[in-house]
């Protein structure tokens, strides 16, 4: 039998209110010692928990949810209590003290709710994300997992791949032994149609394009304000601001959300090749690596040296003897604000351009490498003729999307995955 499990599944303790939820098959049984007797299904009742020694712990709110329509599949009891520390404490301890109960691993409640077919490996996902959520962009993302929009696709994907499945079998029963009859073009058409369908999914934003957030870059030779540009993006002196060259000798980075975007924004060392300092030309060195991996680089030195596709900043346009850019994308002044609401409005259009947008799904890099192997063998079926070899392709589309959505999944995987939710969860 199933150990039964429990857990404080609210927030860490003092609070208002805190909830311990238990799963399992003594659920009703642990209830039923601690206040008395079971209510009503799925009707909350006030009773008062005593111990086993008949010590009073707390009058509280409790639920039974009687299995399978709980949100593990399991009978379910919850314990709303008063969210003092010493409250929570003497709870756990009279459940600890009942028969086949103990305390929940991380992610244990989510996991059994996978097992018992309450959600799927998808939305278990989701709900992962969900959870770690900091910006709006990545809960509406965490929200569509959650929901089954994803899943609901893989299924209808899957359908397709069981029918052309069934096409291939027809040609295969009714063909000669030496005279194996083509595939009819109505076949072909479906599978083009769904690799199409997974090659729109694969051109997707990554989902942790959502959590890194749009890398921008700040680079330039030493004085040229990089570092005053960098502490106004952050409203903040992340940064020493120093007339003399060389100060800023390594890389700065911060996170900050820009109308719900996550953005990181990289202050550099300045760029010069006169520099004898060892120290400096290792943080010039840095500098480059940075605007390489950059999704975005402001240059702020002269015109027409910075790398490809980075955006001319006249980043000083209220120092009245400065060497203007023509070209110049944006003139400011982080000084005295000048330009800096254009440049954030800029910096915020070219996000959403990288960026899911809100309420759709974004892949993580399992399901995006799972949908890459799906994609690559409907391919390689447009380029067979023989119904044999294109049964097999199918065959590695449907374990494709089966692994998606964990009708098939190895222990390690889910122990990975469910490793990262709280105990509560």
């Amino acid at each position: 039998m199933m150990d039964t499990i429990y857990a404080l599944s609210s927030g860490a303790p003092p609070a208002g209110i805190a909830v311990i939820r238990v799963s399992g098959p003594s659920a009703g049984a642990a209830l039923e010692k601690l206040s008395g007797a079971l209510p009503q299904p799925r009707r909350a009742s006030v009773r008062r928990l005593v111990d086993s020694a008949g010590m009073v712990l707390d009058e509280a709110l409790v639920l039974w949810l009687p299995g399978p329509r709980t949100a593990t599949g399991e009978d379910t009891a919850e314990l709303h209590l008063h969210g003092g520390r010493a409250v929570i404490t003497a709870v756990e301890e009279a459940l600890a003290l009942c028969p086949g109960l103990r305390k929940a691993e991380p992610g244990e409640f989510t996991r059994r709710s996978f097992a018992n077919g309450r959600m799927d490996l998808a939305e278990a996902e989701g709900l992962a994300d969900l959870l770690s959520a900091e910006t709006e962009l990545q809960r509406r993302s965490a929200m569509a997992l959650v929901g089954g929009a994803f899943s609901t696709q893989v299924t209808t994907w899957r359908e397709t791949v069981l029918q052309l499945s069934a096409h291939v079998e027809a040609v295969l029963d009714f063909s000669d032994e030496d005279d194996v009859a083509a595939l009819p073009q109505e076949f072909i058409d479906h599978a083009s149609n769904l690799r199409e369908e997974l090659s729109a999914w694969l051109d997707r934003p990554k989902v942790e394009r959502l959590k890194d957030g749009i890398r921008v870059v700040l680079a330039g030779p030493p004085n040229s304000g990089k570092s005053t540009l960098f502490n106004a993006l952050l409203r903040d002196n992340a940064a020493i601001i120093s007339p003399v060259a060389g100060t800023t000798r390594d890389v700065l980075e911060r996170p900050v959300a820009l109308a719900g975007i996550p953005f990181t924004f990289v202050d550099t060392a300045g760029l010069r090749l006169d520099s004898e300092d060892a120290i400096e030309q290792i943080g010039i060195e840095r500098a480059h690596q940075q605007t390489d991996i950059a999704d975005l680089v402001l240059w702020l030195g002269p015109e027409g040296d910075g790398p490809d596709e980075a955006w001319e900043i006249d980043a000083q346009c209220d120092v009245a003897d400065r060497r203007s850019k023509k070209s110049a994308l944006l003139s400011l002044s982080a000084q005295t604000g000048e330009g800096m609401d254009d440049l954030l409005e800029r910096l915020i259009d070219f996000a959403q351009g990288l960026m899911p947008k809100p309420g759709d799904v974004a892949l993580n890099a399992r399901q995006h490498a799972l949908i890459g192997e799906a994609y690559d063998a409907c391919e390689d079926i447009e380029q067979i003729e023989d119904p044999l070899l294109v049964g097999e392709q199918l065959r590695v589309v449907r374990l494709a999307f089966d692994k998606l959505i964990g009708r098939a999944s190895t222990e390690d995987m889910l122990d990975a995955l469910f490793g990262r939710f709280c105990i509560g969860k």
